[in-house]
């Protein structure tokens, strides 16, 4: 069985559209696990209509200390072997939990799964799609995010017994969550990538990631975050990251000097 869980608080905007969608993967076996922290605009009464409908839709409604926190709830419930995450304004493509299903079969356990992701605009247009096909830590740390990080659930799923061996999601984080997961998945579970699209991902104003983004605080989170798992390495790795850095950065400087001179 696949575990797809949703945190959600105030999302009626996208609750409707998430459930259906997860009832439109025609997956005959998966569960549903919507985390409510306690919302008050309408969110509540459509997951109660569903779930009186589904059987595979499972849900809780409580106050929350934010989405690590739903997150961990999820886990807590969860009863797949496989576990994939769905922000509750994320999306999946069609039949890809099926498909999923049959891919896990054959791969050695904790693993973790890494397909494509849409990334999409207020507007509907698609602006790229996340091809994240040089996954691992190395290039991660080096900020080689294009190539190198899954920047959204809705595209990635592990085995559930990955959290055993990694940990829970730390409840004091609010925003980073997703980058710390796959920071500790790398180094200690099986990865594979396919080069699929499997999920969605809007990026929208009004969302907490956009927000963030928006307000720069989330570039100085990364960094943050970067740093604390480089000096866990050993010196060695230490020196190579910052060495590789320092070049792809002065490499990036004088590519914009030669740009500058020939414009001059």
């Amino acid at each position: 069985m696949i575990s797809v869980i949703t945190p959600v608080y105030n999302g009626k905007r996208f609750i409707e559209f998430c459930i259906n969608n997860v009832i439109e993967q025609k997956c005959s076996d998966v569960e549903h696990i919507i985390i409510d922290g306690g919302s008050s605009d309408g969110t509540v009464e459509i997951i109660e209509k569903y779930a009186a409908r589904y059987d595979h839709l499972r849900w809780v409604s409580e106050k929350d200390r934010g989405q690590s926190d739903a997150l961990n709830k999820g886990i807590a419930m969860a009863r797949g072997f496989i576990l994939g995450v769905l922000n509750v304004d994320d999306y999946y493509e069609p039949n890809v939990l099926p498909h999923i299903l049959e891919k896990f079969r054959i791969l050695p356990e904790p693993a973790l799964l890494v397909g494509n992701c849409n990334l999409w605009d207020d507007n509907g247009h698609l602006l790229f799609v996340n091809k994240p096909s040089k996954i691992n830590l190395s290039n991660l740390l080096l900020r080689r995010f294009s190539k190198a990080y899954p920047m959204n659930p809705s595209a990635y799923f592990c085995h559930l017994s990955i959290f055993k061996v990694i940990g829970l999601y730390k409840i004091d984080d609010h925003y980073a969550m997703d980058l710390d997961f796959i920071l500790r998945a790398v180094q200690l579970s099986f990865v594979q990538y396919s080069n699929e699209t499997w999920g969605n991902y809007r990026h929208i104003e009004g969302t907490k990631t956009y927000d963030d983004k928006k307000s720069g605080n989330d570039s100085l989170r990364v960094t943050t975050i970067l740093d604390e798992y480089i000096k866990k390495l050993s010196p060695f790795q230490r020196y190579k990251i910052y060495f590789l850095r320092n070049l792809e950065n002065s490499f990036i400087h004088l590519k914009i000097f030669i740009k500058m001179a020939i414009r001059a």
